[in-house]
């Protein structure tokens, strides 16, 4: 298939100068919680709301009764070729981490490790810009940031936002009997592995760059609803990695009905033919053990249910009453795949089940 790239000749593909694209740059669960296993940690003060004790989002911090400051930052390599695509989606994705607490964005400080010998001050601030359009494009400024002269390129953002401290949807507060809906497709991950292969079409590209491109601006109308109990989003782990956390937060079993999960168009043919990332099997090697799946459970599923998904959708965990009301909002913010795709049950010997 004939992809379109929108680098200068002169310079070599943006994923070509990168060993990971996207969120599949993340260390694997099992190995960063390894490195963190021996780091000390001063005690929190009770102004910190949420810190990392259930790999939440973001860090909260109350300021007074009405007012908590989100802060969250991320960053990684290219996902794709175009650097306005690429700053852009870098950006979203950041952002994405205010919204998924509930929180309304403020201000974001950039980023920025380029390997200025290799690609032209141009290339550069055409990354630049797309992470400036995302921020515009949720109401907010860059305002600073640091850059550094890096081997490989690395684009994100440190994003603060703000929130009523009632209104805090963590991803460690799912009861049983709730409903899970997950606000986009997956599929991310997969669509990439195609891409640096030249396998990805043009239709499939710009799938892939309306589903990383698109905030998560949904976050802040779910979070006053009060039958929302649990809120995060699917990034790097994967959706098994990102619903693993849900559960565990909130002592439960996430049971997911496979044939519901929504996909990206060629991703499950794409995944058929082996085409998918390193990510997802490391994701696999650190969780699968928690996972029941049912009986011809695919080695391309497989793939899927753990596909680093970048910029990728809200997963709530709501009460059954609660679902219209999230659906709406997901379709007032123009999620229109927004799909239920499972219930929390009570704690089982496996964290997640997945049916068919």
């Amino acid at each position: 298939m004939n992809t379109i790239h929108h680098l200068e000749n002169t310079e070599p593909r943006l994923t070509s100068l990168s060993h990971g694209g996207g969120c599949g740059c993340k260390i694997a669960p099992a190995v960063l919680s390894e490195i963190l296993k021996g780091v000390p940690q001063l005690p929190f003060p009770k102004e910190l709301l949420i810190g990392i004790e259930t790999s939440d989002d973001a860090a909260v911090y109350q300021i007074n009764d009405s007012q908590a400051i989100v802060a969250t930052t991320d960053f990684f390599m290219p996902i794709v070729d175009d650097p306005f695509d690429f700053g852009k989606i870098a950006a979203t994705n950041a952002i994405s981490d205010i919204y998924a607490m509930g929180g309304t964005p403020l201000f974001a400080l950039a980023l920025v490790g380029m390997p200025i010998k290799v690609l032209s001050n141009a290339t550069i601030a055409r990354i630049l810009e797309g992470g400036a359009e995302a921020c515009r494009s949720a109401g907010i400024a860059i305002a600073g940031g640091h850059t550094i002269d890096s081997v490989e390129p690395i684009y994100g953002l440190v994003a603060i936002g703000i929130i009523d401290p009632k209104q805090i949807k963590s991803n460690a507060a799912a009861k049983p009997g709730d409903v899970l809906i997950l606000g986009k497709p997956i599929g991310v991950g997969i669509l990439s592995a195609a891409l640096k292969k030249d396998l990805l079409s043009p239709a499939g590209y710009q799938e892939m760059i309306s589903n990383t491109t698109k905030l998560n601006s949904a976050g802040p109308d779910l979070a006053k609803l009060p039958g929302v109990h649990a809120l995060t989003d699917v990034t790097g782990f994967g959706l098994a990695g990102h619903m693993l956390e849900l559960a565990r937060g909130s002592h439960c079993t996430a049971h997911i009905d496979w044939s519901q999960v929504p996909l990206l168009s060629q991703v499950q043919e794409l995944a058929d033919q082996d085409v998918i990332t390193g990510a997802s099997d490391r994701n696999w090697q650190s969780y699968g053990d928690e996972i029941s799946l049912p009986m011809g459970f695919t080695k391309a599923q497989q793939a899927l249910l753990t596909d680093p998904q970048t910029s990728g959708g809200l997963l709530v965990s709501c009460s059954p009453d609660t679902v219209k009301e999230v659906l709406d909002i997901f379709s007032r913010h123009q999620f229109l795949g927004a799909r239920v795709i499972g219930q929390m049950g009570a704690k089982e010997e496996k964290s997640l089940v997945i049916s068919n």
